[in-house]
């Protein structure tokens, strides 16, 4: 009886490596399923890279201060045509 117990036990434990083993392998094709599925969906909605998204923050870093020379100049030419009382002179 002894030793048929523990052929059981050793068929069990065998069984729940196998089920272990079998699980491990599912778990990597539905993860490897799933990216695939995932990239291809970032993929189709046309999303932009990295790359793309620096180079626009470049741009947009330069017009901002492209835009704050011309709002300074623009101030410093106004200057120049006000009278000096610093009143303005033009009709509403």
């Amino acid at each position: 009886m002894t030793q048929s117990s523990n052929r059981i036990f050793d068929e069990l434990a065998r069984f729940a490596t196998d089920a272990a083993g079998a699980a491990q392998g599912v778990r990597r094709e539905v993860e490897s399923m799933v990216r695939s599925q995932f990239e291809r969906l970032i993929k189709d909605m046309d999303v932009a890279t990295r790359e793309e998204v620096e180079v626009l923050r470049e741009m947009v870093i330069a017009a901002r201060e492209e835009n704050e020379r011309l709002e300074a100049r623009v101030k410093e030419l106004e200057a120049k045509l006000t009278p000096a009382g610093g009143a303005s002179t033009a009709a509403p």
